[in-house]
C-alpha cells in the first residue's frame, strides 16, 4: 500500500515538472521567435529643462509669454510611444510688457474671460498616436503626433509635427501647435461667438512652440 502511494506522488510530482518545463519552453520559443521583450522603458518628464511659449494676436497687436508644464510622462514601448502631460495654467506669463500692462493682461487670462484658472487650474494633454513621417519636413520634424487636448474642462484631438529624438535615457521633443481657442469655450473677443466685434477682435488661433525633455 505504501507502495503504490509513492508511485502515485512520484507520478504527480513527474506531472507537474513536465507541464512546468513544458511552459517554460513555450515561453521562450514564442520570445525567440517573436524577438519581443516584455519592456517598456518609462521617461519622466524633466520641467526645468522643458519649456512652453504661447503667442497670440488680435487686429490691434500681439503678445507672447509663457507657461509652464506641471508633469508629464512618455513610454517606449520598442519604438511605440505613449503618454501624457499636464500644465500649470497659474503659470501663464507675459513676455513682451512689464509693470502694470504686464500685470493686468495676465490677470485677464487667468480670468473667466479666458482661461478661468481658477476653476481650471490644469490643462492636459494625452497621446494617441506617434507616426513617423516618410520624410524629415522643414525645421527638422520627424513625427506626426495625434492626441487629445483638454482646456477648460473641454477635450479636443489636435494633430501636429515635430522633432523626436529617442535616446536610451533621453527623449527629446520640440515643435508648434496651432490650437483654436473657440474649441475650448474660450469667448472674449472671438468671432466666432461674437460676430459683430469689429477692431476688438483677438484672432481665435494661437501657437504654442514646446520644447520637453524626458529622461528615466
Amino acid at each position: 500500500m505504501k507502495l503504490d502511494l509513492s508511485n502515485i506522488l512520484l507520478k504527480k510530482i513527474n506531472m507537474k515538472k513536465t507541464i512546468i518545463l513544458t511552459f517554460a519552453f513555450l515561453l521562450l520559443t514564442i520570445i525567440a521567435f517573436t524577438g519581443t521583450k516584455f519592456h517598456t522603458d518609462v521617461f519622466k518628464l524633466d520641467t526645468k529643462q522643458s519649456s512652453l511659449e504661447w503667442f497670440a494676436e488680435k487686429v490691434t497687436g500681439k503678445h507672447n509669454g509663457t507657461i509652464m508644464f506641471s508633469s508629464g510622462e512618455l513610454k517606449n514601448d520598442h519604438g511605440k510611444l505613449t503618454g501624457s502631460f499636464e500644465i500649470d495654467m497659474s503659470t501663464i506669463e507675459n513676455k513682451d510688457m512689464t509693470g502694470e500692462y504686464k500685470a493686468k493682461l495676465e490677470r485677464h487670462l487667468k480670468s473667466d474671460e479666458f482661461f478661468s484658472v481658477e476653476k481650471f487650474p490644469k490643462s492636459k494633454f494625452v497621446i494617441t498616436s506617434v507616426t513617423p513621417l516618410t520624410a524629415v519636413k522643414d525645421l527638422g520634424y520627424t513625427h506626426n503626433v495625434k492626441g487629445l487636448l483638454t482646456i477648460r474642462d473641454k477635450t479636443n484631438e489636435i494633430s501636429f509635427d515635430s522633432k523626436i529624438n529617442i535616446e536610451e535615457n533621453k527623449i527629446s521633443c520640440n515643435g508648434s501647435i496651432i490650437i483654436d481657442r473657440s474649441k475650448f469655450d474660450v469667448k472674449y473677443g472671438s468671432k466666432t461667438f461674437f460676430a459683430d466685434i469689429g477692431d476688438k477682435m483677438v484672432y481665435d488661433n494661437f501657437t504654442m512652440k514646446f520644447n520637453f525633455i524626458a529622461v528615466k
